[in-house]
């Protein structure tokens, strides 16, 4: 039997009104239904990160990387701003370090006519730089403003949950296959 794995669900979005909050949420029902992973919400607006990078982590950056630490997956929930992704999202990226090496990174993006694309090509690369593994399926919701019933309920469900399906498929068997090898050697000691 597979151990029970560690998703951390990171929220992009720190705007005030942001549709960030009703895309997560719907991420995580889904994710629930369709998968056993235990599921940490990230949300940077509940975290009290500073706004700068200080010289020596604070409280809340240590918290932060405690818990990333602890997971073996991450799901990105994240919007496309001007062809790019939110500030406070690369704040928390850039805060924590080696808690991303060797795992893997899911996408749920949300925008305009690119349905948040351009901005999960742009973490690709910030990833790539962490030794974090980034899945090539993702769920993309195009003009999704238009997409949510008041309630915060997808319309038509059909397309983003199968995405939905086929990125949790793959991510668990990347931090599967991940955990166990960072279990015989630690990544540091090859990464360094």
């Amino acid at each position: 039997m597979t151990p029970s794995l560690e998703l951390a669900l990171i929220y992009g979005s720190s705007r005030e009104g942001r549709l960030c909050d009703t895309v997560a949420a719907w991420a995580a029902d889904t994710i629930g239904e369709l998968s056993d992973f235990a599921i940490d919400h990230v949300d940077p607006l509940a975290l009290g990160l500073p706004s700068w990078h200080e010289a020596q982590d604070g409280r809340a950056v240590a918290a932060l990387q405690r818990r990333l630490h602890q997971a073996d997956a991450f799901v990105v929930v994240t919007p496309e701003y001007n062809h790019g992704y939110p500030a406070p999202l690369k704040f928390l990226i850039d805060s924590v370090g080696e808690a991303w090496q060797a795992k893997p990174v899911g996408f749920v993006s949300y925008g305009g006519q690119s349905g948040g694309l351009r901005a999960v090509e742009q973490l690709r690369q910030v990833f790539a730089e962490l030794h974090a593994v980034t899945l090539r399926d993702g769920v993309a919701l195009v003009n999704a403003w238009e997409q949510f019933d008041a309630e915060g309920r997808l319309q038509d469900p059909q397309r983003p949950r199968r995405a939905m399906t086929r990125m949790l498929a793959q991510l668990r068997w990347w931090a599967t296959a991940l955990r166990t090898a960072r279990d015989a050697t630690p990544y540091g000691r090859i990464a360094a």
